[in-house]
């Protein structure tokens, strides 16, 4: 099992940045790709970012250029850099592991972004 707890969502004014958390426990060692995603009301969870353990990333067309997704291993964290945010960024963002024949997803952290 593993565990994903998000940090970093709040307020933000379009034009600014955010960054977002995700930190991984439990049976960290069998993940292997980690993930954005974000859901807007009414909407599906869509990708935003992932990031291989290799370092492999991909990206949402929405975000390119504008977020980055990194992960640090040793602190078994994984991280988004949202700049120049817009209003339509705004709704929930998961955090999503897969690993060990398993997906995970964390509890969701929300951003709005006031125009």
């Amino acid at each position: 099992q593993v565990r994903l707890v998000e940090s970093g969502g709040g307020l933000v004014q379009a034009g600014g940045s955010l960054r977002l958390s995700c930190a991984a426990s439990g049976s960290i060692l069998d993940i292997n790709t980690m993930g954005w995603y974000y859901q807007a009301p009414t909407n599906q969870r869509e990708l935003v970012a992932s990031i291989t353990s290799g370092g492999t990333t991909r990206y949402g067309d929405s975000v390119k250029g504008r977020f980055t997704i990194s992960r640090d291993n040793a602190k078994s964290t994984l991280y988004l850099q949202m700049n120049s945010l817009k209003p339509e960024d705004t709704g929930v963002y998961y955090c999503r592991a897969l690993g060990g024949g398993g997906v995970y997803w964390g509890q969701g952290t929300v951003i709005t972004v006031s125009s």
